[in-house]
């Protein structure tokens, strides 16, 4: 996916700081970003920041900005992929100079939007047109649009599991624990993979708030002393299961070895059997799968067991969103290009991905939810700000790997302490900076 790690210690404290408060830097006009409405209007040179090292090695990007010079044969559109996109652009955002066109990173603040990108337009404009605006909205006008979202749920290889004797998906935590048992004792695949060592991927477990209880809001009622990890809660549910897995010995035996990359083949040819992720990584897994002489319908996804009045539930999410650099001195080229990316491209279905554009469909890799009737649930990002500004102020990282780290160190016994200690530990610094941070 070409998400890679991102900095660490006092460099990313400085960063995250720098960038948050703005400190000493001067903020452009926050003239909007106006789609052309002629082609002939948008002309120069966009460089696009991406974290998509691979498509800009193999060339597909260049092959994306072919298509839309066909349309705007006027812009010249560039590509810097940055291998840690999250690290880099946050030093870089420190001056002017951040592309025209780049991902919004997380560890800018939602309501510092403002002070870093050029608004797109209003709340009510964008949102009727394209799913997950919200996340990108702040007093009114919206500053991103998504490149595409992603539903939520396990892949998982459904040879192996078909070999276990399974043959139902598991509807509650306790069933899923109980099936990757199976796995372990009938087959000789790794009942479900951490990708620990890399780290970004054990932050899609928080992709899952919502799913458990079929709550579009679920995230939004983060947004307060609440104490997300209590016993019922969705934090509490989530983060339970990783740790049943791990400590019951059904994931890797040394977490500090495992290896991304060599993942997609390993699941591929029915070495590992189970790896929680979004559903963009259904189209790695499968191409890996035909690289491997392997089936390509092996490759199943499932949502998280959990029901409610005995449906699955799997929350939308947005993935990076695109946005204009304020500083940017060719706003319509940049702009011409988001629009263009998000409506004509077909990246989202090349990806395998939910479309940021209300009126397309969504892709046949979700076949089987919607097959099984799975709800679907766009997650609401209207307090995402509040609930990001306790999360930092924490020092937790909902959308960061540290803590399900330290949470999968815990449950092999690599780090002191017990479950309830742990979840009583974030509890009471989620609601210490509630008091401040969230209000």
């Amino acid at each position: 996916m070409g998400k890679k790690k991102a900095l660490t210690g006092a460099l990313l404290a400085a960063a995250i700081m720098t960038v948050a408060g703005c400190s000493g830097r001067s903020t452009a006009s926050g003239e909007t970003a106006k789609a052309p409405a002629d082609p002939a209007d948008a002309s120069g040179t966009i460089k696009v920041l991406t974290h998509r090292t691979d498509l800009v090695q193999n060339g597909t990007m260049a092959e994306y900005a072919a298509e839309f010079n066909k349309t705007y044969p006027d812009v010249k559109v560039t590509f810097e992929a940055l291998t840690d996109y999250e690290g880099e652009v946050k030093i870089r955002m420190n001056t002017d100079d951040y592309g025209d066109v780049l991902m919004i990173p997380a560890a800018v603040a939602k309501n510092d939007y403002p002070k870093f990108f050029a608004p797109l337009g209003s709340a009510g404009e964008l949102g009727g047109r394209y799913r997950f605006s919200d996340k990108a909205e702040v007093g009114g006008k919206v500053y991103g649009i998504s490149t595409f979202g992603t539903a939520n749920g396990f892949l998982y290889n459904k040879a192996v599991w078909k070999k276990a004797g399974i043959t139902k998906w598991p509807a509650t935590p306790g069933e899923f624990v109980g099936d990757l048992k199976a796995i372990r004792s009938r087959t000789d695949a790794v009942p479900y993979y951490t990708n620990f060592k890399d780290g970004w991927p054990l932050t899609a477990w928080s992709n899952n708030i919502g799913s458990v209880t079929c709550d579009a809001k679920a995230n939004d009622k983060l947004a307060g002393p609440v104490s997300p990890w209590k016993r019922g809660g969705e934090l509490h549910t989530i983060d339970s299961l990783l740790h049943d897995i791990v400590k019951e010995g059904l994931s890797e035996k040394d977490p500090n070895t495992t290896n991304w990359e060599a993942s997609k083949d390993m699941i591929a040819k029915g070495e590992i059997a189970t790896m929680q992720l979004g559903s963009w990584a259904i189209t790695q897994m499968r191409d890996a799968a035909r690289k491997n002489g392997a089936d390509p319908e092996d490759i199943g996804f499932m949502p998280f067991p959990a029901q409610k009045d005995g449906t699955y539930c799997a929350v939308l999410a947005s993935d990076y969103q695109q946005a204009v650099n304020i500083h940017s001195g060719h706003k319509t080229a940049a702009r011409a290009w988001i629009d263009w990316f998000a409506e004509k491209s077909g990246f989202s279905v090349k990806e395998g991905a939910v479309p940021a554009l209300k009126s397309a469909p969504l892709p046949s890799t979700l076949k089987d939810f919607v097959d099984n009737d799975v709800t679907f649930v766009e997650r609401s990002e209207a307090k995402t700000g509040q609930v990001n500004a306790i999360d930092n102020a924490a020092e937790i990282g909902l959308n960061k790997p540290d803590y399900r780290q330290k949470l999968v160190d815990t449950a092999r016994g690599a780090q002191r302490g017990s479950l309830d200690d742990f979840f009583a530990d974030l509890d009471k610094r989620w609601n210490e900076a509630a008091g401040t941070a969230g209000s």
